[in-house]
């Protein structure tokens, strides 16, 4: 169905939301569906489901939980600038890929 694309965030980056009804909300990536190019991120865009009781959830009723985001709406925070930047990858000595950050240059990973 398709070309695997690169993405520019991982499991367990700090991300910026930089557009939506969350703009500036920060948090870490729970979970990644490569897929359709989105990202869970915790403490952000809470949804509620209704559910009703079952195997896994004795309790039903209205759960609170984290939505889908697109990745284009994030971007990586630089633990050096704290601030949203862009991120470039580059090939390390060792034959390593690695990302780093375009403003301050430090490496990401």
């Amino acid at each position: 169905m398709g070309s695997k694309s690169k993405l520019h965030i991982k499991k367990e980056d700090m991300v910026e939301v930089m557009a939506g009804k969350e703009k500036g909300k920060r948090g870490k990536i729970m979970k990644l569906l490569a897929p359709k190019n989105q990202a869970i991120v915790e403490k952000v865009n809470i949804v509620k489901r209704h559910t009703r009781p079952g195997q896994q959830t004795q309790q039903g009723g209205i759960i609170e939980k984290e939505g889908p985001l697109h990745i284009s709406n994030l971007m990586v925070v630089c633990d050096k600038c704290n601030s949203p930047v862009r991120v470039g990858h580059m090939r390390l000595q060792d034959g390593k890929g690695a990302r780093y950050c375009k403003s301050c240059g430090e490496l990401i990973d």
